[in-house]
């Protein structure tokens, strides 16, 4: 018993010792991508694909340690068309792994053409006001409206579904638009740098829709579905309670008021992450002002 003992520590400390750096970062990535693909599948239809084909892998180890030849030979050629199959059968969960990766800041491109970035800064803060204000006339007055402010992601399939009207946004123009009984009031609007470019616009279903609260309606639902399919910020007006919610990243946080609303959109639509545009433009003018000083003397 002993030695048994003794022979499997050793094993263990000749393994231990034949790992080598590049073991140790290709197991770290390994876990890193199963860790993330356990967390992206957990809740969703594809939880229930992965048990079918556990299953499927259990039947086929089942036949070939049996010899059934007849199941081993279906079992191969099923597994011959996997790749293909899980491509389609995942298609959702692929295509929401690489607008992630394809969202992801590689190379901060705020150096080249600052002034339009500035300008965007402007328009958005003025938009910002107009949201602000139009939800808070719209939550007293208990109208329903659905605004998505486009990020990075485009939304060129959603903006097709709607009428093109490319103004800038101001507290009547939302009010008309959300109007009840209106052309444009059950769809959504559709803000792009900081101007109203769509509305009456349609958003695909949330992909958990069964795990969403019966309570909300449905655009609510649209908010939460618009906001799993792009880095879009979503304000819901709800026409029955008035209340004010917004979707990000397949969340919905409920209970906004005017102020609170214009800080959230300032810090995910102004600032980028490295501070506002007015403290870089304060350290800027700092610098510039030191440098003028240090020239006259």
């Amino acid at each position: 018993m002993f030695e048994y003992i003794s022979e499997i520590f050793s094993a263990f400390i000749s393994v231990f010792r034949s790992i080598s750096i590049p073991d140790i970062l290709d197991m770290a990535i390994l876990s890193y991508l199963i860790y993330h693909g356990i967390k992206l599948v957990k809740e969703t239809r594809a939880q229930q694909l992965i048990k079918g084909i556990a299953i499927i892998c259990i039947a086929y180890m089942v036949a070939n340690l049996f010899e059934l030849k007849t199941m081993t030979f279906l079992l191969r050629t099923l597994f011959n068309w996997g790749i293909l199959a899980i491509i389609i059968l995942f298609q959702p969960e692929i295509r929401r792994i690489l607008d992630k990766m394809g969202r992801t800041k590689m190379i901060d491109f705020s150096v080249f053409g600052s002034t339009d970035i500035q300008d965007s800064e402007i328009l958005w803060t003025k938009a910002i006001e107009a949201i602000c204000e139009a939800a808070s006339e719209l939550s007293l007055t208990v109208t329903g409206a659905l605004i998505v402010c486009e990020r990075q992601t485009r939304l060129g399939e959603q903006i097709d579904t709607g009428t093109i009207l490319n103004c800038t946004p101001s507290r009547a123009i939302l009010g008309n638009i959300f109007f009840p009984n209106t052309p444009l009031h059950d769809g959504a609007v559709i803000i792009r740098d900081g101007k109203i470019l769509a509305a009456g616009c349609f958003l695909p279903k949330p992909q958990k829709e069964e795990l969403i609260n019966k309570q909300l309606g449905s655009r609510h639902r649209a908010a939460i579905g618009m906001s799993e399919n792009s880095d879009a910020i979503v304000i819901v007006v709800s026409e029955e309670t008035g209340t004010i919610s917004v979707a990000e990243d397949g969340e919905l946080t409920r209970g906004f008021n005017k102020d609170s609303l214009r800080k959230l959109l300032k810090n995910r639509l102004v600032s980028n992450g490295s501070g506002s545009s007015k403290e870089k433009k304060t350290l800027a003018e700092r610098v510039k002002n030191k440098w003028k000083k240090e020239n006259r003397k």
